[in-house]
């Protein structure tokens, strides 16, 4: 599961951008570039108990935690104590996303005490809320197809070529 937590302000990307330093240091860089080796060895083996090494960041996370999102580490921290296998920012910010996994696998054929959702959902709106940030949480699942066109008009299919979804 992905639990999403969306501020209910809006976090300009120029303010993000401008948290960040002009120079980093030799060893931060070389830092994530050993977090990638992590978080491919942890997604290609599926081993989410090795994603939060892999989410893990010197680059922009800190500094904008740290100038911009006051919300951002104390989220991080929250969420993985609640079971979270990995908890970052989105992109330039400010939504925050956690992985949860449950024992058995899929999520509709676990127990509802092996899943952890819920409770990372709820640490993760209470460190919002101690850091003075307002926002809702969604619970949803990762898709690997992505974005699609589901209808068009005129269609593209015809005759012997369909696109997928028929449009």
């Amino acid at each position: 599961q992905v639990v999403v937590f969306i501020p209910s302000t809006i976090g300009k990307t120029s303010d993000a951008r401008k948290a960040l330093p002009k120079d980093y240091s030799i060893k931060d860089c070389v830092y994530n570039i050993g977090r990638i080796a992590w978080l491919v060895n942890a997604l290609a083996s599926n081993n989410l108990d090795n994603l939060k090494f892999g989410v893990q960041d010197k680059l922009h996370q800190p500094q904008r935690g740290e100038k911009v999102y006051p919300h951002l580490m104390p989220m991080i921290s929250a969420a993985e104590a609640a079971g979270a296998c990995c908890c970052y920012l989105s992109g330039a910010g400010p939504s925050v996303l956690a992985i949860t996994s449950g024992q058995s696998g899929d999520i509709f054929a676990q127990r509802e005490k092996e899943r952890v959702d819920r409770s990372v959902a709820d640490a993760m709106l209470m460190a919002a809320k101690q850091a003075g940030m307002d926002g809702e949480v969604f619970i949803t699942n990762p898709i690997l197809s992505g974005a699609y066109v589901a209808e068009v008009e005129p269609s593209f299919s015809s005759g012997l070529v369909t696109y997928k979804g028929d449009v």
